[in-house]
């Protein structure tokens, strides 16, 4: 499982961090790999009201969300989004990071596409605040919640605390402890005992991750999902998008990435490999099957079409067999 915490604070060893610090330590010690965004240090623009997103299911602005942050989201299993209360909601610089999934919600509610990760990604908040109010995390509850519908996530509910106002305020909070692992062991249940299957072909911008996208759209309750690819391309092919989209199914945002990185996310159990032949390494402990299915880059968007189909039915027939 892949746990990505978004650092919303300027302050990067301060109290916000501190607590997402420990949540995603949790998420380590459950065999998840975590990646932290620092927020304020990236360079997010805030949205420009281009509506390009609605219109077209992307955003125009050249930063690191187009870059980085997009692809990060849309990998995640949790997503752990962490912030000080600043006028009762987050801080500027996380807003922006929000403001701009807009292209998300377009995705999902403009252009009716579904990523592949609907339905099993979760989402929850980590929030500190100074003072002791009584409407304190209202604000940031309910943009919480409509963050993570536009990421397909559930949100799963916010760790919260008032009077945290000094330098080491959570660093010897009483409980804090005791409360991260209760919270975070809700978090991860899903996710703990899946089966690891990696689907593996050539450049990891087409069959395999067709196969990916299908195996965790029908079951990402049960199987944890990788792809990878012996050479992997820099893009993803676009006919690929295109025959996916028109199954309703959105890999806009997928990156092809190697085998080996992909293993650092979890060593499967389960090896289908379509068309990497020799060059996919071999994986001890791990039952390999082979697809013999052609690479159809290059190839008409029919081709692509009768593909996709094929691949379908066998991650279908993989599923009922598992």
């Amino acid at each position: 499982m892949f746990i990505v915490g978004l650092q919303g604070s300027p302050r990067r060893k301060g109290n916000t961090s501190h607590l997402l610090s420990l949540c995603m330590a949790e998420a380590a010690r459950a065999g998840g790999l975590t990646h932290t965004v620092e927020v304020d240090k990236g360079h997010i623009l805030p949205c420009k009201e281009y509506l390009v997103c609605d219109k077209k299911g992307y955003c125009p602005i050249e930063d690191d969300m187009k870059h980085e942050i997009y692809a990060l989201l849309r990998r995640a299993d949790i997503v752990l989004m962490a912030s000080p209360v600043f006028f009762y909601n987050v801080t500027a610089q996380l807003k922006a990071l929000i403001d701009r999934c807009q292209t998300f919600w377009a995705r999902k509610y403009r252009l009716k596409l579904r990523d592949p990760g609907a339905g099993a990604r979760k989402g929850a908040m980590l929030a500190v605040a100074a003072t002791r109010g009584k409407n304190l995390f209202e604000a940031i509850d309910l943009t919480a919640k409509y963050f993570f519908d536009a990421l397909d996530a559930t949100y799963e509910g916010s760790l919260t605390y008032r009077d945290v106002e000094h330098a080491k305020d959570m660093a010897t909070h009483p409980t804090v402890t005791a409360d991260v692992k209760e919270f975070m062991a809700r978090i991860l249940k899903p996710f703990i005992g899946r089966k690891r299957i990696l689907f593996a072909c050539r450049e990891n911008a087409c069959r395999s991750q067709m196969a990916g996208a299908y195996a965790k759209a029908l079951a990402a309750d049960r199987l944890e999902v990788l792809t990878g690819g012996s050479e992997p391309a820099k893009t993803v092919n676009p006919e690929m998008l295109n025959a996916m989209a028109e199954d309703g199914i959105d890999l806009y945002f997928r990156t092809p990435q190697s085998i080996e990185t992909a293993m650092q996310e979890a060593m499967p159990e389960l090896v289908i490999t379509m068309g990497c032949g020799e060059s996919c390494p071999f994986i001890p402990g791990a039952k390999r099957i082979d697809w013999d299915l052609p690479d159809p880059a290059g190839k008409s968007p029919e081709f692509m079409r009768q593909t996709r189909d094929e691949i379908k039915k066998r991650v279908v027939k993989l599923i009922a067999e598992l």
